[in-house]
Order: structure tokens, then C-alpha cells, then sequence
């Protein structure tokens, strides 16, 4: 530690309403009183990313002067978030963000979370969602959290949890049970239905919300659901902010760096972007003015960040685990795992990505880049590989459909897919065990190990693949990229198909 950081250290100023005055001048902080603000927004999963980029917005809206009735109301239905409330509450739900280029690092203080219930509880829930006063109920629920069917990609109304909040429907468990019964309360009352809003990294979020919550209150009452299609919004976005999970260096950082004690601070990169379609049922803040982009349809610039950035974490984040490699900017060092990104990303993604409204690909692809190699703002190898049943055909099969029916070559596509195979066996290169990463990781291991002696078995995942096991353009690359992963390791595979040597052309 520097000296300059043990004087910080020796100052550090405990986070409080009572102690913003003390903060250090190179700290922002709220531009606006507590007691100026009130609850216009209920947020499920007030986590990071919501603090790094909705939290981010309205910080800057109300710094400014206005939007004051639009404040946040945090919630969430996991017991295990409890701890993080609890420090937060200690805080008066005061937290610091700070933002990181390469070059560059800027904190601030935000204060536009004035509660946040206890996780879990269900009665204090529904109280805060029936409040005429909250307009949107917004959402970051992770991208496996909408119950959505493997088989259909529609509402899974079988799922047990969904099934347990139709049967008792007062009390209900789930985000969409609840959202479902305050929008009944609601309507019984005469009362105007709110705006849902998912910030959730999903392709259509809005769209596959509004299946979640009609279908949910289909189950209970078919009228219900009538009135909430006709009556409630469910926007499309695309949000875009890399935010990691806090641990002790980041405590330790903001100690030292900042003079801030801050039990759950939140670190981000300084790249902020969120597209929105402007459709809101009773109102919203004025985001555009600080830099929310309204578009009449979020697709194309949905398209281009789940091909180009989730795709991109995917051809990284896979080499990397089989090789023990932990961080993203380790990962993005290593010249074969760059290279096997660069090649896949330039020939075989960003060709076929539809053209999006005054953006430029290869520019955007760059900013991807460089945003991986930022230094400071360190994913972890293990978050990226997580979820693949979830993330794969998102972000990777959809590339591997458009090429393949055009007839064009998806050698490395074929081998990210290989790449995820390998590494759901669940053993790195070294031998290391791979701890479960996966809702679905024991179905995974199982296909992974057979599809050591029969490629086919892991292919056979309709519920990944669809029919691709049977497009030739596809199927023979993948076997070719396994096979050789298992008699050559990730290297010489990602070697060879940098050079070239590796072109596998279909019978």
C-alpha cells in the first residue's frame, strides 16, 4: 500500500445519510435529499447490475433535479439475499459504484433506493406492488429465472413452483405469482395496472416477461389475464453493463482507495448503454436525458449484443476454464484464446448480424475488446461458463442456424460448442475438478461424458440444438473438434484452427 493510500485508509468514513457531508470531494454523491424522494419503481433482484446501470440512471436524472417520485423500492424472493439487505440497511441503502476504463475510475454514492423489503416476505411484497404510487416493476431475475419450457421456449405453467403459486395464490412464492396477484388487487380495485420491465439479458425480455406473468394468471383466473395483456406493458431492452459480484478486494479497494467503508460496493467498466422501447402504461422518467436511447424496436440492437458480447464471452470464457485460467483479462491475454476470438467473431458472427440503426459493427466489435481487456473490471472465467443450457442457444445456436442455412462454414462455432462439451465433463485439462455450473449440469456431465466415445449423444439435446444434429455443416466440425479436444487438448485445437490446418469440409 502506498502512503497515500494508508493516509486514506486511516480516515476511512463508515457510509450513512448522516456521514455524506464527510465523504472525500473525489466521490460524488447524491445531488438530491432523502427526503425529497419517493417510490415510484419496485425492483425484484436490486443486485449489482441493477446498481451499476438502472441505479446509474436515475442517480443521474435525480442529481439533476428532477424525476424525485421515481425512487426504488428494492425486493427480492431468495431468503439468501438477506445478508446483502441487512448490510445495505446499515447503509440507509446507500452504496457506492464505481466505474473503470483501462485509464480511468470514477465513484460516486447513490441513494435512489429508499427500502428494501425483506427477502422473502410475500405479505410486504404485495403491499409495496399494490401501491398506486409504484408505476413499473422491474426486473433482474438472472436469464434462467423466467420459467421458461426447454421444449416450447414458452411459460412453463407445469413448473413446480408456478403450480404451488396457482394452488395458493394469497400468498404466492415467485416473482410472477406476485406480480400476478397485486395486478388482480389492482384491477379489483379499479386501480391502473403498472408497466413490467424486465433488465434482464434475454433475447425479447419484455415479451417472454409478459408470457411469465399472463400465463401465471391464467392458471388462476382466465379474465385475469385478459386484463393484464389489455391493461399492463411489457417493453423490450437491451441492457449492457459489465458490473462483477462484490468480495473482500473490492471492500478492500474502496477502503483504500476511497477512505469509504462500504460493505457492498459495487465496481462496473465505465461502458453503460440501455435501449428501450418507450411503452409504458402510467408514465416513466425522463431516461433519454440521461442517455436511455428509445427505439420503436429493440431486435437489431438485441441481435447484435447477445451475438457479438454474449457470444464473445462464450468463445472466451470455455478455453479458458479447461485451462485453469480464472479471470477474463487473463483469458483475453492469452494469445489463442484472443485469436480464436477474433477469427470467429470477424468470419463467422459479425457477417451475418443484421445491420443496426446508426451503429457500426466493426466499431462495436473494437469497444468488445476492449472492454474485455479491461483491466479493472475482472470477470470471472467460472460466472461466463455458467448457465450454458441456458445461455447456449441464445447466444451461440442462433449464429450456427443462420450460417448453416445460408450453407455457410460454422467451423468455429462448431468448436465453441465442442469447447462447452469438453468442459461440462466436468474436469479441466489438469484434471481439476469443475464444480456444478449449471441448473442443469448432472443431465450435462452425463451427455458430456458419453459424447467422448459418441459425439452424437451431446448433439441429441434437442432442447440445445433443435435439428442441428442432423445438418451435416454442423455435425462433422463438432465431431472433428471434440474428438480432437479429447487426443490433442484446447491449444492445439484452437493452434490449428488459426492456421487453418484444422478445416474440416462436410461430405
Amino acid at each position: 500500500m502506498t502512503t497515500d493510500e494508508t493516509a486514506v485508509r486511516d480516515r476511512v468514513v463508515s457510509l450513512s445519510l448522516e456521514t455524506l457531508d464527510n465523504l472525500p470531494e473525489a466521490v460524488a454523491r447524491p445531488g438530491y435529499g432523502r427526503d425529497s424522494l419517493s417510490a415510484g419503481i419496485v425492483h425484484f433482484g436490486p443486485g449489482n447490475f441493477h446498481r451499476a446501470h438502472q441505479g446509474i440512471y436515475l442517480d443521474t436524472l435525480m442529481s439533476e433535479g428532477g424525476d424525485h417520485n421515481w425512487a426504488v423500492i428494492g425486493v427480492s424472493v431468495m431468503p439468501g439475499d438477506a445478508h446483502v439487505r441487512d448490510l445495505l440497511m446499515e447503509q440507509d441503502w446507500l452504496g457506492t459504484v464505481t466505474a473503470q476504463s483501462a485509464t480511468t475510475s470514477d465513484s460516486r454514492v447513490t441513494g435512489v433506493m429508499i427500502d428494501y423489503l425483506p427477502p422473502a416476505d410475500s405479505a410486504a411484497i404485495l403491499a409495496a406492488l399494490e401501491d398506486p404510487a409504484i408505476r413499473i416493476v422491474s426486473l433482474t431475475v438472472t436469464e434462467g429465472g423466467y420459467f421458461v419450457d426447454a421444449d416450447s421456449g414458452l411459460f412453463d405453467e407445469q413448473h413446480p413452483a408456478i403450480r404451488a403459486d396457482a394452488a395458493n395464490f394469497d400468498s404466492p412464492s415467485t416473482v410472477f405469482g406476485l406480480i400476478a396477484r397485486a395486478l388482480r388487487t389492482r384491477r379489483n380495485k379499479g386501480q391502473q395496472a403498472f408497466t413490467v420491465m424486465s433488465c434482464d439479458n434475454l433475447p425479447h425480455n419484455g415479451t417472454v416477461t409478459r408470457r411469465a406473468v399472463v400465463g401465471m394468471a391464467n392458471l388462476v383466473e382466465p379474465a385475469l389475464a385478459l386484463w393484464i395483456d389489455a391493461h399492463s406493458s411489457f417493453p423490450n431492452g437491451m441492457v449492457d453493463r459489465i458490473a462483477p459480484a462484490t468480495g473482500e478486494r473490492e471492500r478492500r479497494l474502496v477502503a483504500d482507495k476511497l477512505g469509504i467503508a462500504d460493505a457492498v460496493p459495487v465496481f462496473c467498466e465505465d461502458y453503460l448503454q440501455w435501449v428501450l422501447e418507450d411503452k409504458f402504461v402510467d408514465g416513466r422518467p425522463r431516461w433519454e436525458a440521461a442517455g436511455v436511447q428509445f427505439v420503436d424496436d429493440v431486435t437489431p440492437f438485441e441481435t447484435m449484443k447477445i451475438r457479438i458480447l454474449n457470444g464473445g464471452h462464450a468463445l472466451i470464457a470455455y478455453p479458458a476454464g479447461l485451462l485453469d485460467i480464472e479471470g477474463s483479462g487473463e483469458a483475453m491475454a492469452h494469445p489463442l484464446i484472443r485469436g480464436f476470438l477474433d477469427k470467429v467473431e470477424r468470419e463467422e458472427i459479425l457477417p451475418i448480424v443484421p445491420p443496426v440503426p446508426d451503429t457500426n459493427l466493426d466499431a462495436y466489435y473494437a469497444t468488445i475488446v476492449s472492454r474485455f481487456c479491461n483491466p479493472h473490471v475482472v470477470d470471472t472465467v467460472r460466472r461466463l461458463c455458467l448457465d450454458g443450457s441456458n445461455r447456449q442457444p441464445k447466444f451461440i445456436v442462433p449464429s450456427i442456424i443462420d450460417r448453416a442455412t445460408e450453407g455457410n462454414s460454422v467451423q468455429g462455432l462448431a468448436i465453441a460448442s465442442a469447447l462447452w462439451c469438453r468442459y461440462c465433463f466436468g474436469e479441466t485439462e489438469s484434471g481439476a475438478a469443475i464444480e456444478p455450473n449449471d441448473p442443469s449440469w448432472d443431465h450435462l456431465v452425463e451427455r458430456a461424458r458419453a459424447a467422448r466415445s459418441d459425439p452424437g449423444a451431446w448433439l441429441g439435446m434437442r432442447e440445445i440444438y433443435g435439428d442441428l444434429a442432423h445438418v451435416r455443416l454442423f455435425s462433422q466440425p463438432f465431431t472433428h473438434a471434440l474428438n480432437a479436444l479429447w487426443a490433442d487438448g484446447t491449444e492445439s485445437v484452437l493452434r490449428r484452427y488459426l492456421d487453418g490446418s484444422s478445416h474440416v469440409p462436410p461430405e
